[in-house]
């Protein structure tokens, strides 16, 4: 990707250096953990994410999506549906013909995951044991098919200083495909002790 045709995001030459100086996919999500998680209902630009230098799930997959696509891949996020809980946006990425995913997250088993998955189906189900809710039920149930943010260039969803909830909009509205039956919804377990403390380390409380 020429330097021309990142100048045509909209980012500063300051702020482009900074996504470059992430390298790889594995370096985006470094930044990521490195950024102090917040509770804020915001939906905030990459560029803020940049400026604010904190970020929540949405905003998190949201930044790196566009960290993603400076480094030449495109900006593709996959929304994560559950029940008796939140929803959870990855940003993913292809290499070597597998996924992997970017994430930020306040339960420490939803954040990357290396691209050794063959489908995005298998890359969704490795969350599901780590994506559980305060009572301790294991809440995924669903994965929409990929998005590419580039559909709202127009938008200037990388850069607008405007929240951006235009994108967790459209991810709602799409078609999500199922992860379990029926049956298996119902025969689920609550976690045990040890893996519930586990998934919550490093969570931050209101």
């Amino acid at each position: 990707m020429s330097l021309d045709h990142q100048h045509a995001f909209g980012f500063t030459p300051a702020e482009l250096r900074k996504f470059r100086s992430l390298k790889t996919p594995h370096g985006i999500q470094r930044f990521l953990d490195g950024m102090p998680y917040h509770l804020a209902t915001t939906c905030w630009s990459p560029r803020r994410v940049l400026r604010e230098q904190t970020a929540h799930c949405l905003e998190g997959a949201i930044f790196a999506a566009a960290a993603l696509r400076v480094l030449g891949y495109p900006p593709l996020v996959i929304d994560l549906e559950a029940e008796r809980d939140t929803d959870h946006v990855l940003a993913v990425f292809r290499q070597r013909g597998h996924w992997g995913a970017l994430a930020k997250s306040n339960y420490a088993g939803c954040r990357y995951r290396e691209p050794v998955y063959r489908s995005l189906r298998e890359l969704a189900v490795s969350y599901f044991e780590d994506y559980f809710n305060l009572l301790g039920e294991r809440t995924l149930r669903r994965f929409s098919r990929p998005v590419n943010l580039a559909r709202f260039d127009a938008r200037a969803w990388m850069t607008s200083e405007k929240s951006v909830w235009f994108i967790p909009e459209y991810l709602c509205g799409i078609f999500h495909y199922r992860l379990l039956t029926r049956a298996q919804e119902k025969d689920l377990h609550r976690l045990d002790k040890r893996s519930y403390d586990s998934g919550l380390h490093g969570h931050r409380w209101e």
